[in-house]
């Protein structure tokens, strides 16, 4: 049995590696190589423990749906487009975008290796969870990663009423010396669309400043939203920025763009999305030992300071992830019930028992 006590009546704390294997065994159903389903379960778990329910176990029917449609093909075949030093294209062939993009990381790091530097542009690939699953892989092997995707529309472009843009996001992960990775990962838009998503299906109200209706309106109502649009982050500034990240990853890599993009929630179309990473090797720029040093006096200094009312402590980037993901394990992982509700709907689909 599970343990079920927690701090919301709804949902219950169940075993992260159970869990894992669930999401794996929904994958395998549809035809995914047994090593690529766990390590597309394990994105959607990390993402659940590191306290990101808007991009965990909830998005498992999403992904199983385009799986079975043949929207993404269950068996991921990468080729290099162009190998070209420290720069590569890989064409994605419209597989799991979680290998795309672990099996990109490893292009990056290599690279990064023999030039210092590398520079991977991925097509024809599809989403592929959070940003950071992969920038923390390589800070985590003595890389600066930085890594960013286009999106299916949901964003119209500054001062428009028309969906052009994703939210775009991106990340960038550096290594943290004694300490876990310093991590970036943030949308272009003021909020994640699977955030708006999850109140939607809670019927929860979400924060005016959000999205707007297809009128123009500011609204509360994540139907209305979803309707509508999503703001960017920042007014303009926002704006700006997802088109950038939409031009590096949808025109430089020769994949698709704007609203030419479908997003995981789309069950039947090819995604097209294009993603760009980066990988700087710390050790060109400076002995490793000097950067360690240097990272955790940044990071011991960063901290030190008056911590404001209503606040438990400060910090960095990156470590309400890491303290999450302790209490998570330790304690059991908390899924809301409606997101379990989902998950069993789509093991009874695929066949595989549920356990819950």
């Amino acid at each position: 049995m599970e343990d079920t006590t927690s701090t919301q009546a709804d949902a219950t704390r169940v075993d992260p590696a159970r869990v894992r294997e669930l999401a794996a065994a929904v994958y395998e159903s549809a035809g995914v190589p047994a090593d690529d389903a766990l390590l597309a379960a394990d994105t959607l778990v990390q993402a659940d423990l590191w306290g990101h329910q808007s991009h965990g176990m909830l998005r498992l029917g999403w992904y199983y749906a385009r799986l079975r449609s043949g929207a993404m093909k269950a068996v991921t075949e990468t080729r290099l487009a162009v190998d070209a030093g420290a720069i590569a294209v890989l064409d994605g062939g419209d597989g799991v975008g979680q290998v795309v993009a672990r099996r990109a990381v490893d292009e990056a790091v290599g690279r990064a290796r023999k030039h210092g530097v590398g520079v991977v542009s991925i097509r024809n690939s599809n989403h592929f969870g959070t940003c950071m699953y992969y920038t923390r892989i390589g800070a985590q092997q003595g890389c600066v990663m930085m890594l960013m995707s286009n999106a299916g529309p949901n964003m119209a472009p500054w001062g428009g009423l028309k969906k052009k843009i994703g939210t775009n996001p991106w990340s960038i992960a550096a290594p943290g010396g004694s300490h876990p990775p310093v991590v970036m990962d943030m949308a272009n838009s003021g909020v994640a669309r699977g955030k708006i998503y999850l109140a939607n299906k809670r019927r929860e109200p979400i924060p005016s400043h959000w999205a707007i209706d297809a009128q123009g309106n500011p609204t509360t109502d994540p139907k209305a939203a979803l309707e509508g649009f999503i703001l960017p982050m920042a007014g303009h500034k926002g704006y700006v920025m997802g088109v950038m990240v939409d031009v590096l990853s949808g025109v430089l890599s020769g994949s698709q763009f704007l609203d030419r993009v479908h997003g995981p929630y789309d069950p039947v179309n090819r995604s097209g999305a294009g993603h760009l990473m980066i990988a700087l090797d710390v050790a060109a720029f400076q002995p490793i030992e000097e950067y360690n040093r240097r990272i955790d006096e940044y990071i011991v200094s960063l901290k030190d300071v008056p911590v404001a009312p209503g606040h438990r402590q400060v910090y960095y980037p990156g470590e309400m992830e890491v303290q999450a993901d302790a209490e998570n394990r330790a304690n059991g992982l908390l899924l809301p019930a409606d997101t379990l509700a989902d998950v069993e709907r789509v093991a009874r689909e695929a066949g595989v028992p549920y356990p819950y």
